[in-house]
């Protein structure tokens, strides 16, 4: 990548750092409660108030001298895209019209079949993909998709097909804004309860979620999920269904037996309502794991998806850990172009390391 000299070539004395992607906002009946954070990804934080802010930097960036030079490298790149939902249909719309302008997208079967026959992808190739598969992606995503005939993939959590349980960092951060408590989480500021339990032990993160459900004060706003028909139904158009674990851990923080069983349990479920087994999966929290993926090629499984924010070679090199891009349906199409070549990404890993 050419980070180390065309990166710097760039005034970065005088700029401000790009914060990370948006957060979506928790599901209808959490409006009242909500605060504003990144993804469930990590730690929450506050965003500016202003939140044009974030697209502002990113047309700076838009209009940054090597900004061509990372589009022509994108072009021979795969570029994987990862939402959590579609909160702002138009902006998510208009998202999908610059793909059709700019990029190639591609379906998870020509991604599988690139791989399988190790023939690359065609230039500017972009795959849509989601993680946890919230409603909005039957919803708001399919007939957005289907209008320019796009496809994407769908990671879903298999424990909450069929209920109308929100999300667990939905449910932690809701519980302990209304008195929930837990003895692992007394200490620390509360904007870091979400950090705190993703870095417990597995078994600690659901012992501290299940004294939060029992000493807070108010029950948590239902969540109605996807069901084995809404995946039917986003599989005849267009949106492929892969796996994203039962419960959707921190397989890192997992033991071996947990890792096979969120894995296995997921896949055996998405198996009976598919009438077919997926052969793509997307690492929780989108971090690595071997014992992952030990087990996904035991069940025969052929991509595996990180969320590192990185493109991809066109014909991926460990078809078991391929990158993506953050991307929320709320980015402008100025900063959405900047993630898309690889610029914004490039930017942000730079502020790290200057900050290190």
């Amino acid at each position: 990548m050419p980070q180390s000299q065309s990166t710097t070539s760039i005034s970065m004395a005088r700029a401000r750092p790009l914060p990370g992607v948006r957060a979506l906002p928790p599901p209808a009946g959490w409006a009242a409660d909500r605060h504003d954070g990144n993804r469930h990804g990590g730690g929450r934080r506050r965003l500016p108030a202003d939140a044009e802010h974030q697209d502002a930097r990113g047309e700076w960036l838009r209009f940054a001298p090597v900004q061509p030079l990372f589009r022509a490298r994108a072009a021979q790149r795969l570029a994987v895209l990862a939402y959590h939902g579609v909160t702002d249909h138009r902006s998510f719309g208009a998202q999908l019209d610059r793909l059709q302008r700019l990029a190639t997208p591609v379906s998870l079967t020509a991604v599988l079949q690139a791989v399988t026959e190790r023939r690359p992808l065609p230039p500017r190739s972009v795959l849509v993909t989601f993680d946890d598969a919230d409603r909005s992606v039957l919803t708001h995503a399919l007939p957005a998709l289907d209008a320019r005939g796009i496809p994407a993939t769908a990671f879903v959590i298999s424990e909450l097909i069929g209920t109308e349980r929100p999300f667990w960092w939905h449910e932690a951060d809701f519980l302990a804004r209304h008195g929930g408590r837990a003895r692992s989480l007394d200490c620390g500021h509360p904007s870091q309860l979400l950090r705190r339990l993703k870095a417990m032990p597995d078994p600690d993160r659901r012992r501290s979620l299940h004294e939060l459900r029992v000493s807070a004060d108010r029950r948590p706003p239902s969540q109605e999920q996807l069901t084995p028909a809404d995946l039917l139904a986003l599989r005849d158009g267009g949106v492929a269904i892969g796996n994203h674990t039962q419960g959707h851990p921190c397989l890192g923080r997992c033991d071996d037996d947990t890792v096979r069983t969120e894995i296995t349990g997921a896949h055996e479920a998405l198996t009976r309502w598919l009438g077919e087994p997926p052969t793509a999966f997307a690492y929780p929290d989108g971090g690595h794991d071997p014992r992952a993926e030990t087990v996904l090629q035991e069940l025969g499984y052929r991509l595996g998806f990180l969320s590192d924010h990185r493109l991809g070679p066109r014909l991926p090199s460990h078809p078991l850990q391929i990158s993506r891009l953050q991307v929320d349906s709320t980015t402008s199409t100025r900063r959405f172009d900047t993630i898309l070549s690889g610029l914004e990404p490039a930017y942000r890993r730079w502020r790290r390391q200057a900050v290190a």
